[in-house]
């Protein structure tokens, strides 16, 4: 039997220590982990103990924002989705003891299928495949949307009065506890974007980084998409911001000629943005009115999101590969939320 062997971020003699208190007798021995590539925030490890496979998520390493991160926020999510009809991992066990691997942690199922993040790994899909694959994307969002809170226990999620307007000022710390030079945009778009907050429609859960690589499919099933991933930002608020967030992560590869971020939206086959629109509304989502503000805050939030990654590689807390250009794409970003709310 094979000794345990750690990776960064994860100690897999307490681990395994750990989870067989929890749920004893389900290893059949010491457990080995693979850091999962791709993730440029929380690390999700592939931990087997050769029999069985299955899934770890912890907080990234170092300079971790204080309302980000959080590990019980995507267990709770994923656990109440499993009774709807949006597809999500199982869940099997949630740690809040920092002593462990230090820092709060969850275990999942590992869910067959294969996370899409740019136009290579497309292309040999096809145009058909590619275009059926993102209405699948599109139309699990709106399932999503359509779920009511209290419905699957998740009715006090989070405070969907004033989410906008809290999101404006969120967003605004975040930059502020992680920016590593100055950004005269991002003071502008706040600006811009606080003086014109829509008042709250109806709320609804909210994934928060809802995009075509937070999912894991299966192209060739008539239902590709096996499970929505990465819910550490999901709440009760209001659904257009993830309708706003999706169609600016199919820009960023325009933006920033895809040198630090995903492209898959250049694939051929993929939808424009009307399409994608005219799909979610088919599908039951949300009826979409003027997105400019929602498109503005989508614009800050990745800033600040990859600024915190540009922060943690230059510190030397980044894990795996992939970090070098990520802030090169921040300023693009700022001045393209500044042209949304124009």
């Amino acid at each position: 039997m094979s000794e345990p062997v750690s990776v960064p971020g994860f100690d897999a003699d307490a681990f395994g220590r750990w989870y067989d208190g929890v749920r004893p007798g389900e290893l059949a021995g010491p457990v080995t982990a693979t850091l999962i590539a791709g993730g440029k925030s929380n690390l999700t490890y592939s931990v087997t103990d050769g029999t069985s496979t299955f899934v770890v998520r912890r907080p990234p390493l170092g300079h971790v924002q204080a309302t980000a991160h959080d590990m019980g926020r995507e267990y709770t999510a994923m656990s109440a989705l499993a009774a709807s009809d949006v597809p999500v991992p199982r869940t099997l066990a949630h740690c809040t003891d920092d002593t462990v691997l230090g820092a709060p942690f969850y275990v999942m199922e590992k869910v067959a299928g294969e996370a899409y993040r740019t136009a290579g790994q497309l292309e040999p899909l096809g145009p058909d495949a590619t275009a059926h694959l993102a209405r699948s994307m599109v139309e699990v969002l709106a399932r999503l949307h359509a779920v009511v809170p209290a419905e699957v226990g998740l009715g006090d999620f989070g405070r969907p009065a004033g989410f906008l307007e809290r999101q404006v000022r969120r967003w605004g710390r975040q930059l502020e506890g992680s920016a590593t030079r100055p950004l005269p945009d991002a003071e502008a778009l706040l600006a811009r974007l606080s003086g014109s907050v829509p008042p709250d429609g109806e709320p609804g859960i909210v994934h928060g980084d809802y995009r075509l690589d937070n999912l894991l499919c299966v192209a060739a099933d008539d239902s590709p998409v096996k499970a929505v991933v990465d819910w550490e930002m999901a709440t009760l608020g209001d659904p257009l911001t993830d309708v706003a967030l999706l169609l600016v992560y199919d820009n960023l590869g325009h933006i920033t000629g895809g040198g630090a971020v995903a492209d898959a939206s250049a694939a051929p086959g993929y939808p424009d943005r009307d399409t994608q629109l005219s799909t979610y509304v088919a599908a039951g989502g949300r009826e979409l009115g003027d997105l400019s503000f929602h498109l503005g805050l989508a614009y800050l939030k990745i800033a600040v999101i990859l600024e915190g990654i540009h922060h943690r590689y230059l510190a030397g807390q980044t894990v795996g590969d992939g970090f070098d250009r990520v802030g090169e794409a921040v300023e693009p970003l700022l001045a393209a939320g500044l042209d949304a709310t124009a």
